[in-house]
């Protein structure tokens, strides 16, 4: 039984066997439980750093001098595994992405809480759990909050949209960005769409396992990164590239090609060591490249004929799921779009790694089940994944806040502060 809901019973069954019956005694007794009930509803002064572990995971627990009563979950991000030689094991606690993040929403008030995971990689399932033991922690250790948000970023954004979906009764409202919106199934079989036009323009490497079941224990450092870095630099091979972003539809940012082409490879390597198998198909997919693009590789040397040759030979490479490993993927997750409280989703309009197109994946997914009064989207001139500024963080978090407390949906948002309007394209595939 929750700290506050505890002491109010205990005051009300002691209150009954105790109290006298005349009518002064009874006022007292009222008194005292408005008292108690006063002293529970006001949020305890701070400043206050707390820090520790759970179960083995650590936690850090920050709150301002000066507490709104809001408390702001943090759900971090994807963390390499440290299953090779050299990689850090980051088992460290973050409240909120960061020092200046975490100082910009103290400063405007709001409690702020984030853990790491019980284990590193796609840890969806350990991120969904040990962010509702630390909400309850946060109750047993500071006070109930009035208001508890949930902001998740990157993979951390899957276990926002997911527990948007089943825990309804510990988080008022959710702020995925950063957003997989599409899903991990469909994220990740962007990953063989990757792997697919590659091994059409290159050739897969038999060392790295084939397009769509990688080796389990694949390093992309030290086995992926440098023929990567090779055909890069050949001749030619930057149009070669550009014809694998373009079929794939992955817009030009930062995270291309490297980011991505760790989750194509070992990303991929250790979710399927999770799964038990391959987790990705294409059975439902068709590729092709638009007559701009066509005539954009072509002044980079990429013939007409090559592009209908790699089209060909990715049309030719068909993986059908594998259903138990798919399963897996799907419980981590995919969604039903079947929310309860108010989702606002945060993103940048240029984001190579997760594009924008997964926005527009979600919020079809929520029109399907229902639920659109209780989804809205914030985009900012960001440039990069999670290339928020902190003012843009914490201005999120108030749209949400007062949207959960009031029912006022939010936006627009300050121009001022890089917000834009912005419509993102659909999802290209299935």
């Amino acid at each position: 039984m929750r700290r506050a809901r505890f002491l109010g019973v205990l005051v009300l069954a002691l209150a009954m066997v105790t109290a006298p019956t005349s009518a002064v005694a009874t006022t007292a007794t009222m008194a005292t439980m408005a008292t108690v009930a006063a002293a529970q509803a006001a949020p305890p002064s701070g400043p206050l750093d707390l820090t520790g572990e759970l179960a083995g995971v650590a936690y850090e627990i920050r709150v301002p001098a000066q507490w709104n009563g809001t408390l702001v979950m943090y759900a971090h991000g994807y963390r390499d595994a440290a299953d090779h030689p050299g990689e850090p094991d980051d088992r460290t606690a973050d409240a909120f992405g960061g020092e200046a993040s975490e100082q910009a929403m103290l400063a405007a008030g709001y409690a702020i809480a984030g853990s790491a995971y019980a284990s590193n990689g796609w840890a969806v399932a350990d991120g969904i759990n040990d962010t509702r033991a630390l909400a309850d922690h946060f109750t047993a250790v500071v006070g109930r909050p009035h208001t508890t948000l949930l902001a998740g970023f990157s993979m951390g954004s899957v276990i926002a949209f997911e527990s948007a979906e089943h825990f309804g009764g510990i988080y008022d409202g959710a702020m995925p960005s950063c957003a997989v919106g599409a899903g991990a199934p469909r994220a990740f079989d962007g990953t063989l769409a990757i792997a697919s036009a590659y091994a059409a323009v290159f050739g897969w490497p038999a060392a790295w396992g084939t397009p769509s079941d990688v080796r389990d224990d694949l390093d992309f450092e030290s086995e992926v990164l440098p023929v990567l870095l090779g055909q890069l630099n050949a001749a030619g091979g930057l149009a070669k590239f550009e014809f694998i972003r373009l079929v794939t539809v992955v817009p030009r940012g930062p995270e291309w090609p490297f980011s991505i082409w760790y989750f194509t490879t070992e990303g991929r390597a250790e979710l399927e060591r999770r799964a038990g198998g391959p987790v990705v198909q294409n059975i439902d997919h068709q590729y092709a490249v638009g007559a701009a693009d066509r005539a954009y590789l072509a002044g980079l040397g990429v013939t007409g004929a090559q592009v209908d040759g790699y089209l060909a030979a990715m049309q030719a490479s068909r993986v059908a799921a594998v259903p138990a490993s798919r399963h897996y993927l799907e419980q981590y997750a995919d969604y039903s779009g079947k929310i309860k409280h108010p989702v606002l989703t945060l993103d940048t309009t240029v984001d190579a790694l997760v594009p924008a197109a997964h926005i527009s994946a979600y919020d079809a997914t929520v029109a399907a089940a229902g639920r659109s009064d209780l989804v809205a989207n914030a985009w900012t001139s960001g440039v990069g994944h999670c290339a928020f500024t902190p003012q843009q963080l914490v201005t999120g978090v108030q749209a949400l806040e007062q949207w959960v407390q009031t029912g006022q949906r939010p936006g627009p948002f300050p121009a001022s502060q890089g917000f834009v309007d912005f419509t993102p394209p659909p999802w290209p595939q299935p």
